[in-house]
């Protein structure tokens, strides 16, 4: 009867042990799959933080490039860059077309002749983390939103077709056909102050650049893997 009971509590303990052990081992796996799961996340969060890095330093080189070419003429052509959307913008109305023209003005093809050529070379420089360039007609809320939609196409439009054409610059009509376009929009984004429209600061042109962002980030993600 000893004997029975002794075995009885050693197959017990046997089976607790086993059981001990089991326990034992599937908390290393669960520990082993934390740990793993922590290397994803902090190669993941790596790969974030140079995709960052990688977009600010492009955004960054061509603006500083734009900058350095244009800034003595910004003021004299009433226009600003946009670091943060890399966006070129010729604001005097006045300058660029007649009221409710789409004709370019003579003085607005004076500084597109000037300007054009050396924008074109410096994105040129940049075109492997180029998609495209846009140019944007805006106008005020003055008249209908369609009647406004096609006045600013009809006027990106004309710059298009005038920059296109300029003598300087016909060994790229290849490359702009592919990646300059023409975008009109209309009063879709007025520009607000104080509460206020602006009308004439709404009425503007502008060349935004649109990086190639998702391509670079395909490529760090690549990379990385």
């Amino acid at each position: 009867m000893l004997s029975f009971t002794n075995n009885k509590q050693q197959q017990s303990e046997d089976q607790w042990l086993s059981v001990s052990d089991l326990m034992a081992g599937l908390m290393m796996v669960f520990l082993f799959i934390s740990i793993a799961l922590m290397r994803e996340s902090m190669k993941e969060k790596d790969n974030m933080k140079n995709i960052a890095i990688t977009y600010q330093n492009t955004q960054v080189a061509i603006y500083n490039a734009l900058n350095s070419e244009f800034k003595d003429e910004l003021k004299k052509w009433d226009a600003t860059i946009d670091q943060d959307n890399l966006t070129f913008t010729f604001k005097s109305p006045k300058t660029l077309f007649g009221n409710n023209k789409s004709k370019l003005k003579d003085k607005y093809k004076e500084i597109l002749e000037d300007f054009f050529p050396r924008y074109l070379n410096i994105i040129l420089n940049f075109k492997n983390s180029i998609r495209e360039v846009r140019i944007e007609g805006h106008t005020s809320s003055l008249g209908t939103y369609f009647y406004n939609m096609k006045l600013s196409q009809d006027r990106t439009r004309s710059v298009l077709e005038y920059i296109y054409n300029l003598k300087e610059i016909k060994n790229s009509q290849s490359w702009i056909k592919k990646h300059i376009s023409a975008v009109g929009l209309s009063s879709s984004k007025l520009i607000i102050k104080n509460g206020i429209e602006d009308e004439d600061a709404s009425r503007r042109v502008s060349f935004r650049i649109i990086t190639n962002s998702e391509r670079q980030i395909r490529k760090i993600l690549e990379i990385e893997q």
